[in-house]
Protein backbone atom coordinates (compact mmCIF):
# COMPACT_ATOMS: atom_id res chain seq x y z
CA UNK A 1 0.00 0.00 0.00
CA UNK A 2 1.28 4.19 -0.78
CA UNK A 3 1.94 6.41 1.99
CA UNK A 4 -0.41 9.38 1.08
CA UNK A 5 0.39 12.90 1.12
CA UNK A 6 -2.82 15.69 1.27
CA UNK A 7 -1.61 18.77 0.38
CA UNK A 8 -3.26 21.81 -1.51
CA UNK A 9 -1.67 22.73 -4.69
CA UNK A 10 1.57 21.42 -6.19
CA UNK A 11 4.07 24.29 -5.65
CA UNK A 12 7.14 24.27 -7.91
CA UNK A 13 9.11 24.83 -4.60
CA UNK A 14 7.56 21.26 -3.38
CA UNK A 15 7.71 19.35 -6.52
CA UNK A 16 11.46 18.03 -5.75
CA UNK A 17 10.37 17.32 -2.04
CA UNK A 18 7.21 14.94 -3.44
CA UNK A 19 9.34 13.14 -6.04
CA UNK A 20 11.95 11.72 -3.59
CA UNK A 21 9.39 11.42 -1.41
CA UNK A 22 7.34 9.27 -4.38
CA UNK A 23 10.67 7.39 -4.86
CA UNK A 24 12.03 6.27 -1.21
CA UNK A 25 8.81 5.50 0.56
CA UNK A 26 5.85 5.09 -1.97
CA UNK A 27 4.34 8.96 -1.54
CA UNK A 28 1.41 9.43 -3.25
CA UNK A 29 0.49 13.42 -3.63
CA UNK A 30 -3.77 13.94 -2.68
CA UNK A 31 -4.57 17.97 -3.26
CA UNK A 32 -7.20 19.30 -2.07
CA UNK A 33 -7.05 23.33 -3.89
CA UNK A 34 -7.90 24.83 -0.72
CA UNK A 35 -6.51 27.73 0.42
CA UNK A 36 -5.99 29.94 -2.08
CA UNK A 37 -5.26 33.01 -0.11
CA UNK A 38 -1.57 31.32 0.19
CA UNK A 39 -1.40 31.35 -3.64
CA UNK A 40 -1.64 33.75 -6.14
CA UNK A 41 -5.09 33.20 -8.13
CA UNK A 42 -2.61 33.00 -11.37
CA UNK A 43 -1.41 29.72 -9.95
CA UNK A 44 -4.08 27.69 -8.80
CA UNK A 45 -4.61 25.65 -11.74
CA UNK A 46 -4.77 22.18 -10.46
CA UNK A 47 -5.84 20.52 -12.74
CA UNK A 48 -2.72 21.45 -14.79
CA UNK A 49 -0.31 20.63 -12.02
CA UNK A 50 -1.74 17.43 -11.27
CA UNK A 51 -1.00 16.33 -15.00
CA UNK A 52 2.35 17.55 -15.19
CA UNK A 53 3.12 16.29 -11.98
CA UNK A 54 6.95 13.64 -12.18
CA UNK A 55 5.49 11.54 -9.49
CA UNK A 56 1.50 9.88 -8.40
CA UNK A 57 -0.83 13.01 -7.95
CA UNK A 58 -4.37 13.12 -8.15
CA UNK A 59 -7.23 15.40 -6.47
CA UNK A 60 -8.85 14.62 -3.22
CA UNK A 61 -12.48 15.92 -3.10
CA UNK A 62 -13.61 17.14 0.26
CA UNK A 63 -13.37 15.61 3.97
CA UNK A 64 -15.21 12.93 2.90
CA UNK A 65 -12.85 11.79 0.59
CA UNK A 66 -10.22 12.61 3.27
CA UNK A 67 -11.98 10.42 5.96
CA UNK A 68 -11.96 7.12 3.60
CA UNK A 69 -8.21 7.27 3.08
CA UNK A 70 -7.45 4.90 5.30
CA UNK A 71 -9.10 2.07 3.66
CA UNK A 72 -6.99 2.77 0.79
CA UNK A 73 -3.22 3.74 2.43
CA UNK A 74 -1.16 2.61 4.52
CA UNK A 75 -0.34 5.51 6.50
CA UNK A 76 -0.50 9.48 5.72
CA UNK A 77 1.08 12.75 6.31
CA UNK A 78 -1.41 15.87 6.22
CA UNK A 79 -0.64 19.60 6.62
CA UNK A 80 -2.19 22.28 9.11
CA UNK A 81 -4.39 23.39 6.25
CA UNK A 82 -7.31 22.99 4.25
CA UNK A 83 -10.31 23.33 7.29
CA UNK A 84 -11.87 20.30 7.65
CA UNK A 85 -9.50 18.05 5.51
CA UNK A 86 -6.86 17.62 8.42
CA UNK A 87 -9.48 16.06 11.23
CA UNK A 88 -10.88 14.04 8.46
CA UNK A 89 -7.76 12.91 7.49
CA UNK A 90 -6.48 12.00 10.37
CA UNK A 91 -9.89 10.17 12.23
CA UNK A 92 -9.65 8.04 8.53
CA UNK A 93 -6.48 6.98 9.30
CA UNK A 94 -6.98 6.36 13.32
CA UNK A 95 -10.39 4.40 12.32
CA UNK A 96 -8.48 2.27 10.80
CA UNK A 97 -5.16 1.83 12.90
CA UNK A 98 -3.17 3.38 10.23
CA UNK A 99 0.00 5.87 11.23
CA UNK A 100 -0.77 9.44 10.76
CA UNK A 101 1.93 12.29 10.13
CA UNK A 102 1.63 16.15 11.04
CA UNK A 103 3.46 18.05 8.94
CA UNK A 104 3.24 21.00 11.01
CA UNK A 105 3.88 25.16 9.72
CA UNK A 106 2.28 27.32 12.90
CA UNK A 107 4.13 28.55 15.32
CA UNK A 108 1.03 30.47 17.12
CA UNK A 109 -2.03 29.76 17.52
CA UNK A 110 -5.04 31.97 15.12
CA UNK A 111 -6.96 33.87 17.23
CA UNK A 112 -10.34 35.86 16.03
CA UNK A 113 -13.55 34.78 14.49
CA UNK A 114 -15.68 32.00 14.73
CA UNK A 115 -13.85 29.17 12.55
CA UNK A 116 -10.77 29.65 14.62
CA UNK A 117 -12.60 29.21 17.78
CA UNK A 118 -14.26 26.05 16.58
CA UNK A 119 -11.36 24.20 15.06
CA UNK A 120 -8.99 24.51 17.25
CA UNK A 121 -10.17 21.90 19.71
CA UNK A 122 -9.77 19.59 16.97
CA UNK A 123 -6.17 21.12 15.38
CA UNK A 124 -5.31 20.82 19.16
CA UNK A 125 -6.23 17.03 19.74
CA UNK A 126 -4.13 16.04 16.78
CA UNK A 127 -1.22 17.97 18.01
CA UNK A 128 -1.21 15.96 20.96
CA UNK A 129 -2.20 12.29 19.59
CA UNK A 130 -0.70 12.35 15.61
CA UNK A 131 1.75 9.70 15.48
CA UNK A 132 4.89 11.69 14.95
CA UNK A 133 5.18 15.21 13.78
CA UNK A 134 7.44 16.87 11.11
CA UNK A 135 7.94 20.79 11.83
CA UNK A 136 8.69 23.25 9.48
CA UNK A 137 11.58 24.13 12.03
CA UNK A 138 12.60 24.06 15.72
CA UNK A 139 10.19 27.26 16.26
CA UNK A 140 7.37 25.01 15.24
CA UNK A 141 8.83 22.29 17.11
CA UNK A 142 8.81 24.21 20.52
CA UNK A 143 4.93 25.36 19.42
CA UNK A 144 4.13 21.48 19.05
CA UNK A 145 5.92 20.02 21.54
CA UNK A 146 3.44 21.88 24.05
CA UNK A 147 0.59 19.89 23.23
CA UNK A 148 2.25 17.31 22.77
CA UNK A 149 1.75 13.67 25.64
CA UNK A 150 4.48 11.41 24.79
CA UNK A 151 7.72 11.64 26.46
CA UNK A 152 10.07 11.69 23.35
CA UNK A 153 7.37 13.94 21.83
CA UNK A 154 8.20 12.20 17.99
CA UNK A 155 8.95 15.67 16.73
CA UNK A 156 11.41 16.45 13.63
CA UNK A 157 12.71 18.99 11.36
CA UNK A 158 12.35 19.23 7.72
CA UNK A 159 14.80 22.29 6.89
CA UNK A 160 12.55 24.41 4.78
CA UNK A 161 14.36 24.34 1.49
CA UNK A 162 14.19 25.61 -2.14
CA UNK A 163 15.75 24.49 -6.06
CA UNK A 164 19.68 25.52 -4.71
CA UNK A 165 20.35 24.54 -8.71
CA UNK A 166 17.82 27.16 -9.80
CA UNK A 167 18.36 29.74 -6.94
CA UNK A 168 22.19 29.23 -6.48
CA UNK A 169 23.02 29.59 -10.29
CA UNK A 170 25.76 31.99 -10.84
CA UNK A 171 24.20 34.87 -12.78
CA UNK A 172 26.08 36.90 -15.32
CA UNK A 173 26.29 40.86 -15.26
CA UNK A 174 24.26 40.33 -18.57
CA UNK A 175 21.66 38.72 -17.48
CA UNK A 176 21.18 41.65 -14.51
CA UNK A 177 21.69 44.35 -17.14
CA UNK A 178 19.08 43.02 -19.36
CA UNK A 179 16.69 42.30 -16.81
CA UNK A 180 16.98 46.08 -14.99
CA UNK A 181 16.50 47.63 -18.66
CA UNK A 182 13.40 45.43 -19.08
CA UNK A 183 12.14 46.10 -15.95
CA UNK A 184 12.84 50.03 -16.59
CA UNK A 185 14.43 50.26 -13.13
CA UNK A 186 16.99 53.25 -13.00
CA UNK A 187 20.69 52.93 -12.19
CA UNK A 188 21.80 52.80 -8.51
CA UNK A 189 21.08 50.57 -5.10
CA UNK A 190 18.01 47.79 -5.14
CA UNK A 191 16.15 47.23 -2.52
CA UNK A 192 13.96 44.32 -3.31
CA UNK A 193 10.79 42.78 -2.02
CA UNK A 194 9.37 39.38 -3.65
CA UNK A 195 5.66 38.16 -2.16
CA UNK A 196 2.60 38.75 -1.59
CA UNK A 197 1.02 42.06 -1.63
CA UNK A 198 -1.11 41.65 1.80
CA UNK A 199 -1.05 43.41 5.07
CA UNK A 200 0.23 40.60 7.00
CA UNK A 201 3.21 40.68 4.98
CA UNK A 202 4.35 44.13 6.01
CA UNK A 203 4.13 45.92 2.81
CA UNK A 204 2.68 49.30 4.41
CA UNK A 205 5.39 48.99 7.16
CA UNK A 206 8.20 48.72 4.73
CA UNK A 207 6.35 51.58 2.31
CA UNK A 208 6.48 53.54 5.40
CA UNK A 209 10.15 52.98 6.18
CA UNK A 210 11.04 53.85 2.65
CA UNK A 211 9.24 57.08 3.35
CA UNK A 212 11.49 57.49 5.95
CA UNK A 213 14.32 56.50 4.30
CA UNK A 214 13.58 58.88 1.21
CA UNK A 215 13.68 62.00 4.07
CA UNK A 216 16.99 61.26 5.11
CA UNK A 217 20.52 61.32 4.13
CA UNK A 218 20.83 58.17 2.64
CA UNK A 219 18.49 59.67 -0.56
CA UNK A 220 19.40 62.99 -0.07
CA UNK A 221 22.85 63.37 0.70
CA UNK A 222 24.50 60.04 0.25
CA UNK A 223 27.05 59.76 -2.28
CA UNK A 224 25.70 62.65 -3.88
CA UNK A 225 29.11 64.26 -4.91
CA UNK A 226 29.99 60.91 -6.60
CA UNK A 227 27.28 61.47 -8.56
CA UNK A 228 25.09 58.06 -7.48
CA UNK A 229 21.64 57.67 -7.89
CA UNK A 230 19.40 56.87 -5.10
CA UNK A 231 17.96 53.85 -4.37
CA UNK A 232 14.98 51.97 -5.65
CA UNK A 233 12.59 49.95 -4.11
CA UNK A 234 11.57 47.00 -6.56
CA UNK A 235 8.45 45.47 -5.42
CA UNK A 236 7.86 41.80 -7.32
CA UNK A 237 4.40 40.19 -6.84
CA UNK A 238 0.51 41.03 -6.77
CA UNK A 239 -2.48 41.38 -4.27
CA UNK A 240 -5.11 43.91 -2.91
CA UNK A 241 -1.58 46.57 -1.93
CA UNK A 242 -0.99 46.90 -5.67
CA UNK A 243 -2.24 50.42 -6.04
CA UNK A 244 -0.80 51.40 -2.77
CA UNK A 245 2.57 50.21 -4.29
CA UNK A 246 1.99 51.94 -7.26
CA UNK A 247 1.48 55.34 -6.12
CA UNK A 248 4.72 55.07 -3.66
CA UNK A 249 7.20 57.94 -4.58
CA UNK A 250 10.60 56.10 -5.24
CA UNK A 251 8.85 52.31 -5.90
CA UNK A 252 8.38 50.58 -8.90
CA UNK A 253 5.81 47.53 -8.67
CA UNK A 254 7.11 45.20 -11.53
CA UNK A 255 4.39 42.55 -10.80
CA UNK A 256 5.11 38.96 -10.99
CA UNK A 257 7.58 37.30 -12.10
CA UNK A 258 8.66 34.07 -13.74
CA UNK A 259 10.15 31.70 -11.09
CA UNK A 260 13.10 30.55 -13.87
CA UNK A 261 14.02 34.72 -13.57
CA UNK A 262 13.72 35.11 -9.68
CA UNK A 263 17.39 34.57 -9.27
CA UNK A 264 18.70 37.48 -11.91
CA UNK A 265 16.36 39.62 -9.65
CA UNK A 266 18.06 38.10 -6.19
CA UNK A 267 21.65 39.02 -7.80
CA UNK A 268 20.47 42.50 -8.93
CA UNK A 269 19.55 43.46 -5.69
CA UNK A 270 21.31 44.87 -2.89
CA UNK A 271 19.45 43.66 -0.28
CA UNK A 272 16.08 41.92 -0.44
CA UNK A 273 13.60 42.68 2.84
CA UNK A 274 11.17 40.62 4.43
CA UNK A 275 8.71 43.08 6.62
CA UNK A 276 6.25 40.38 7.70
CA UNK A 277 4.30 41.21 10.46
CA UNK A 278 2.02 39.26 12.88
CA UNK A 279 -2.00 39.34 12.78
CA UNK A 280 -4.56 37.63 14.68
CA UNK A 281 -4.89 34.90 11.97
CA UNK A 282 -1.41 34.78 10.70
CA UNK A 283 2.19 34.28 11.27
CA UNK A 284 4.54 33.95 8.50
CA UNK A 285 5.39 29.89 8.78
CA UNK A 286 8.87 30.18 7.12
CA UNK A 287 9.60 32.72 4.15
CA UNK A 288 11.34 31.01 1.81
CA UNK A 289 12.26 34.13 -0.01
CA UNK A 290 15.00 34.48 2.78
CA UNK A 291 16.51 30.78 0.70
CA UNK A 292 16.07 32.35 -2.38
CA UNK A 293 18.17 35.48 -1.87
CA UNK A 294 20.65 34.06 0.54
CA UNK A 295 21.34 31.21 -2.29
CA UNK A 296 22.64 34.55 -4.31
CA UNK A 297 24.79 35.76 -1.77
CA UNK A 298 22.36 38.65 -1.25
CA UNK A 299 21.75 39.89 2.08
CA UNK A 300 18.17 39.99 3.87
CA UNK A 301 16.68 42.33 6.11
CA UNK A 302 14.14 40.69 8.01
CA UNK A 303 11.48 40.78 10.85
CA UNK A 304 11.46 38.67 14.26
CA UNK A 305 7.72 37.72 12.94
CA UNK A 306 9.29 36.01 10.14
CA UNK A 307 9.57 32.00 10.73
CA UNK A 308 13.04 32.15 8.67
CA UNK A 309 13.98 34.31 11.44
CA UNK A 310 12.31 32.28 14.62
CA UNK A 311 13.63 29.14 13.32
CA UNK A 312 17.01 30.15 13.23
CA UNK A 313 18.23 30.41 9.47
CA UNK A 314 18.20 34.44 9.75
CA UNK A 315 20.34 35.15 12.50
CA UNK A 316 20.98 39.02 13.24
CA UNK A 317 24.39 40.33 11.92
CA UNK A 318 25.15 37.18 11.62
CA UNK A 319 23.56 35.78 8.37
CA UNK A 320 21.40 38.88 7.97
CA UNK A 321 19.47 41.60 9.94
CA UNK A 322 16.62 40.98 12.33
CA UNK A 323 14.25 44.17 13.26
CA UNK A 324 10.90 44.20 15.79
CA UNK A 325 8.27 43.34 13.26
CA UNK A 326 5.46 46.32 13.07
CA UNK A 327 8.40 49.27 13.18
CA UNK A 328 9.34 51.25 10.27
CA UNK A 329 11.60 53.08 11.46
CA UNK A 330 13.98 49.90 12.62
CA UNK A 331 13.21 48.56 8.92
CA UNK A 332 14.64 51.62 7.39
CA UNK A 333 17.31 51.89 9.76
CA UNK A 334 18.66 48.62 8.91
CA UNK A 335 17.91 49.01 5.03
CA UNK A 336 19.97 52.15 5.43
CA UNK A 337 22.97 50.06 7.46
CA UNK A 338 23.45 48.04 4.43
CA UNK A 339 23.02 50.30 1.97
CA UNK A 340 25.83 52.19 3.52
CA UNK A 341 27.97 49.31 4.02
CA UNK A 342 29.63 47.11 1.44
CA UNK A 343 31.43 44.93 3.89
CA UNK A 344 28.71 44.06 5.70
CA UNK A 345 26.61 43.43 3.34
CA UNK A 346 28.92 41.10 1.76
CA UNK A 347 29.46 39.16 5.25
CA UNK A 348 26.07 38.39 5.75
CA UNK A 349 25.69 37.41 2.23
CA UNK A 350 28.57 34.56 2.11
CA UNK A 351 27.12 33.78 5.79
CA UNK A 352 23.74 33.37 4.90
CA UNK A 353 24.68 31.05 1.86
CA UNK A 354 26.56 29.04 3.76
CA UNK A 355 24.02 28.64 6.11
CA UNK A 356 21.89 27.08 3.92
CA UNK A 357 23.95 23.38 3.55
CA UNK A 358 22.03 21.92 5.54
CA UNK A 359 18.38 23.29 3.90
CA UNK A 360 18.34 20.61 0.87
CA UNK A 361 15.54 18.46 -0.24
CA UNK A 362 17.29 15.08 0.68
CA UNK A 363 17.60 16.44 4.33
CA UNK A 364 13.64 17.31 4.08
CA UNK A 365 12.94 13.70 2.79
CA UNK A 366 15.08 12.27 5.81
CA UNK A 367 13.21 13.88 8.13
CA UNK A 368 10.16 12.80 6.79
CA UNK A 369 11.57 9.17 6.56
CA UNK A 370 12.42 9.44 10.04
CA UNK A 371 9.22 10.39 11.17
CA UNK A 372 7.63 7.45 9.34
CA UNK A 373 10.02 5.38 11.21
CA UNK A 374 8.78 6.88 14.86
CA UNK A 375 4.75 6.32 13.50
CA UNK A 376 4.92 2.90 12.64
CA UNK A 377 6.00 2.67 9.55
CA UNK A 378 7.83 -0.13 7.87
Amino acid sequence: MAIALVTNYLTPYRVPLYRLLAERFGVEVLCFGGGESYVPAWFADLDAQLAAAPFPARRLVGPRAALALGGRYEAAIAPVAGGAILPATYAGMHARRRPFVLWASVWAHPRGGAKAAVGFPLIRHVYRNADAVVTYGSHVSRYVGAYRDRDDDGVTVAPQSVEADLFGRAVEPEEIAAWRKESGLPAGPLVLYVGRLVPEKGVRELLAAWRELRGGRAFAVADAAAGEPPPTLAVIGDGPLAGEVAAAPGVRLLGPLARERLPVAYAAATLVTMPSIPTPRFREPWGLVCNEAMHQGTPVVATDAVGAVAGGLVRDDATGLVVPAGDPAALAGAIRRLLDDAPLRGRLGAAGRAALAGHTYEAMAEAFGRALSIAGVR
